[in-house]
């Protein structure tokens, strides 16, 4: 965000994200659900804060996340 937010000249002076984890359930069972609260700091409009709310949502980390994944474990020598 704040790569973009410097690119796009937009006054934002810091950001801090917090996530909260639970279990959600629905129709295929339960399943593990990350709740991301993101706070911007700066004089930031509407329009920019919704912008990089979308951009947040584009980031690899959230990327990887959203997608099923495989996870391998092995131990060292």
């Amino acid at each position: 965000l704040r790569m973009y937010a410097e690119r796009k000249g937009l006054p934002l002076r810091r950001v801090s994200v917090t996530l909260d984890h639970d279990k959600a359930g629905d129709d295929s069972g339960t399943r593990d659900r990350i709740v991301r609260t993101i706070t911007l700091e700066g004089d930031l409009t509407a329009e920019q804060r919704a912008r990089l709310l979308q951009i947040a949502g584009k980031c690899p980390t959230d990327r990887l996340l959203a997608q099923p994944l495989v996870l391998a474990c092995r131990l060292t020598d």
